[in-house]
């Protein structure tokens, strides 16, 4: 009894000793001799012991248990010993132990060496798959495992278990998560850790577990109540206030009456009996039984049943469907005496999340509400379950508004701390996926969420009096109330109404049918009619030529009316030209990173965008991802709100150097274009502007083209859904696809969260070249040759399109020849004077000479000369006699006596001198 056996180190061969050890050293003598050991990596199997007197694995006594080589964590009070928390993030919560509940990484790490090969496991709640929960396990290189083990799956009902193999040698495990999300509620926790196969150097054993028989537990006395699960103190039960019951009413009896009663809360922690408690209120009187829902009939016992198929009703009696239309399906629930079959309510609890078994939500008549829970930050669950739905006409994959169904329901929420009220949407028995919150008071109003997958759908409400970790009751008067509940095209649901239908010819007589894809009702003659061209159908309500929508500006729809879209072309016309686009080239999906951003914790993110601009028939191109719980999913499984594809989506990005693995990890995606509605230069279409000054003006003069989408989903901060507008812009310097742009102003592409604006720049948005774009070039005449050529007009504006024409080649006459032909008619023409000139001064010789010759007869006349026998030349005569001139005229003279004045009688007057030399005469 004083000593004890231990083993010495292991040596490099693996064996040891055994030893005995004095309790205290020095105290005794004559201690047994060392032996050989066993081997150092003996163990004994789970559920034995290694007795060191005989070195043998042994039983464990009646009572007692083992876990063999392992050890186990299941007390968590404190953060165990050999574990440690980076940045403290984990906290004991007593049976667990809890991540925290903001962005930052919180890090849970245990260190173990192995001397064999061996498991870890250990128990988690993970509800939430809009956080980052890895868990996994480095070697004696630091290198972590490549398990696929390594994200861990949601939790789909409750607390599951989780094993991993380990390797011989030191293994550090890691539990990390990465709450990053305003739906980050719900964060992960460990209830139990096993790591198994530790190298020890004595077995191990433990007292039993608090529910074994070996334990004897205390009763709680009446007027003393437990302070928690598993208390070793009692405390006094306080005095019972209004705030520890509630009312509710009874079903309808067999008389059609109900009864409002009030009930304690459970678990009931006041008493009654205290001075100052309150008691609780008598019943109140009974009252008619509100009318049955729309769809349902009241029996004689005075319960609802469904009317039908082929009837419908408001809540009274069934009535058959007039010929020619056909019951709208659905479920309305509007009168709240018993809750509905396909609803339950429950109660999960704000602190270790779990189902307590309790009714949350209690029936009030005109509406159903929040029943008080065992503490304020309790989850008050209300869950509507349906089968499936049938829509008026096939869903086509590829049409623009994939409505199946829609569920609209109008609520209030009345609050004096931070409430919260979620709505979520779950698939085919998937965990449920949050789609809208409203935190605080709210007044009433209504909410409508589209459903676009036929398949099994459940719909929860949860409400949170406040995120205080706090026990108690607080705030029971703090309540979420849902008037109303309307789902539409049900399967098997009941109707209120009935809708025209399609009328098909048989031998029985009409009877309904669906219409083809594109076609409309007409109401008046119960037939089937195609759509215009260039509009859509209306999916949920296809009934008269109104049902088809005329598409926006630059699309055009598809050949079954289910979509508008662009085929990448664009025209438009301005008082100079008109433009041509083509934009083939850009309909591939592109993708733009903003730039980075931190939370207020320092945590490093990216808003990742993919875009797809138009083409492929109007198919949506564009899929952003969530891949942090499906990295284990087959290909194809990924089920609901994993992945999102529209014409623009966006998806955080968390980089590795955050989530500590060799990819980035895409989360949150959501849709920012689901509709394309029109393709336009204005600014402004549909109620959506995209303000040119967010981005660099344009250099060219070429205005922009501008793409306007609209998505479908409708928020509390978005209330006609969210916006994006893509300027498309001609850049020759950025070839195809070019590149893109964010506003500079708003780096994450919006300014106000729902109107997204992107800016493409590429030479493929230039406008096509057209005869408008080029000019012709004529050079001279060389060698008889002129060359024209046709140049583009500087600077280039346009891409594509006409290519320049050839160059032409026109024969010409050269300079040389014209002066030559210039010279030759100057001297023809020069010749030509000389000879006129000549022949006309000859001929005036010779009429000077006959005037002479008349002037000298004249005067012989009047001398009594004989008078000449003609006044012209005779034959014969030589005309070269000569001219006796009285006197010889200068030029001058002669122009004189050329330009002078004739006598009255209309000759001319010629000064003459006689021979004799008398005095001139005038004749």
């Amino acid at each position: 009894s004083e000593y004890h056996y231990e083993y010495t180190a292991c040596d490099s061969t693996g064996s040891r000793w055994r030893v005995a050890v004095p309790h205290t050293p020095g105290l005794c003598t004559s201690l047994p001799d060392p032996v050989k050991g066993t081997e150092c990596s003996f163990s004994c199997k789970a559920g034995e012991f290694l007795d060191m007197k005989d070195q043998a694995c042994k039983p464990c006594a009646e009572g007692r248990y083992s876990l063999g080589t392992g050890i186990r964590f299941d007390e968590w009070d404190e953060l165990p010993r050999g574990f440690a928390s980076l940045s403290t993030n984990w906290v004991p919560l007593g049976d667990y132990i809890s991540s925290n509940t903001d962005e930052c990484t919180a890090t849970l790490m245990y260190a173990v060496n192995l001397k064999q090969s061996g498991t870890v496991n250990f128990e988690y709640y993970y509800p939430d798959s809009s956080i980052i929960f890895e868990f996994f396990v480095q070697n004696d290189q630091c290198q972590p495992n490549a398990d696929d083990s390594r994200w861990m799956k949601t939790t789909e009902k409750g607390w599951e278990f989780h094993s991993v193999e380990l390797n011989r040698g030191n293994n550090v495990l890691y539990w990390r998560t990465t709450a990053f999300s305003v739906w980050s509620k719900e964060w992960p926790t460990l209830q139990n850790a096993s790591p198994a196969n530790q190298a020890h150097t004595q077995t191990r054993r433990a007292p039993l577990a608090a529910n074994f028989a070996q334990l004897t537990l205390i009763p709680i006395r009446e007027r003393l109540l437990a302070t928690k699960k598993g208390s070793s103190t009692c405390r006094v039960r306080p005095a019972c206030t209004d705030k520890d019951y509630f009312y509710t009413h009874t079903a309808c009896d067999a008389s059609g009456e109900t009864q409002l009663m009030y009930k304690w809360a459970q678990p009931k922690i006041c008493s009654e009996d205290l001075e100052g408690a309150v008691k609780l209120p008598a019943s109140g009187m009974k009252t008619r039984c509100p009318p049955c829902n729309p769809g349902f009939f009241k029996t004689n016992s005075s319960t609802c049943e469904p009317c039908p198929y082929g009837s419908y009703s408001n809540g009274s009696d069934c009535s058959h469907c007039p010929a020619g239309t056909e019951p709208a399906v659905g479920f309305e629930y509007k009168w709240w005496n018993t809750l509905p079959t396909n609803m339950e309510t429950t109660v999960l609890s704000g602190i270790n999340f779990e189902y307590k078994g309790m009714t949350g939500w209690e029936v009030a008549g005109d509406h159903i509400y929040t029943a008080v829970g065992a503490s304020d930050n309790d989850f008050m669950i209300l869950t509507l379950v349906v089968p499936g739905f049938r829509p008026p006409q096939s869903v086509m994959a590829d049409t623009e508004n994939k409505e199946v169904a829609r569920i609209t329901f109008v609520f209030e929420t009345i609050c004096s701390v931070n409430c919260e009220l979620y709505f979520m949407v779950g698939m085919n028995s998937r965990t449920n996926s949050p789609v809208e919150t409203w935190r605080g008071s709210k007044g009433k109003q209504s909410y409508t969420y589209i459903i676009e997958e036929n398949a099994t759908m459940s719909f929860t409400w949860a409400f949170q009096r406040t995120t205080f970790h706090e026990t108690g009751r607080k705030y029971t008067n703090d309540v979420a109330k849902i008037y109303s509940i309307n789902v539409t095209n049900v399967v098997d649901g009941v109707a209120s109404y009935c809708r025209p239908c399609a009328l098909e010819a048989s031998d029985i007589g009409s009877s309904c049918t669906s219409c083809p894809a594109g076609y409309y009702i007409d109401r008046d003659s119960g037939t089937c009619r195609s759509c215009p061209p260039n509009t859509v159908l209306k999916a949920h309500q296809p009934y008269g030529a109104q049902a088809c929508m005329t598409c926006g500006p630059g699309t055009k729809s598809n050949k079954i009316h289910s979509l508008c879209y662009n085929d990448c072309t664009f025209s438009i016309s301005t008082p100079t030209r008109t433009f041509d686009y083509n934009f083939l080239a850009l309909e591939n999906t592109v993708s733009l990173a903003g730039g980075p951003s931190f939370t207020s914790k320092g945590l490093k993110y990216f808003h990742h965008f993919t875009l797809s601009l138009c083409g492929n028939q109007g198919k949506k191109m564009s899929v952003c991802t969530d891949n942090v719980t499906d990295l284990r999913i087959p290909e194809g499984e990924s089920g609901f709100s994993k992945s999102i594809t529209a014409y623009v989506c966006q998806a955080v990005i968390i980089p590795p150097e955050v989530t500590g693995y060799k990819a980035g990890v895409s989360s949150q995606p959501v849709s920012l274009a689901d509709r394309l509605i029109g393709v336009t230069t204005d600014m402004t279409l549909d109620g959506i502007t995209s303000p040119a000054e967010l981005f660099h003006p344009e250099p060219l003069g070429i205005p922009d083209v501008i793409f306007f989408y609209r998505s479908n989903d409708v928020t509390q901060s978005c209330s006609s859904g969210r916006s994006t507008t893509i300027r498309v812009r001609c850049s020759l310097l950025k070839p195809a696809p070019g590149s893109l742009s964010l506003p500079s102003t708003c780096s994450d592409g919006t300014c106000d969260g729902c109107n997204f604006h992107f800016l493409w720049e590429s030479a493929a948005a230039c406008p096509l070249c057209s005869a408008a774009d080029y000019h012709a070039i004529v050079s001279s005449c060389v060698a008889g040759i002129q060359k024209t050529t046709y140049v583009w007009r500087e600077p280039k504006l346009c891409s594509g399109g006409i290519s320049l024409p050839e160059q032409r080649v026109t024969i010409c006459k050269t300079i040389d020849f014209w002066l030559k032909v210039g010279i030759s008619a100057g001297t023809c023409t020069a010749i030509l004077l000389t000879v006129l000139t000549c022949y006309f001064w000859k001929k005036n010789q010779k009429l000077e000479y006959k005037y002479s010759k008349l002037v000298m007869n004249a005067t012989l006349k009047d001398c009594d000369l004989p008078a000449a026998d003609s006044c012209a030349i005779m034959e014969g005569e030589d005309v070269e006699d000569d001219l006796i001139f009285t006197s010889k005229k200068s030029l001058f003279g002669k122009i004189r006596s050329f330009t002078s004045k004739r006598t009255p009688d209309g000759f001319d007057s010629v000064p003459l001198k006689t021979s004799s030399g008398g005095p001139d005469m005038d004749l």
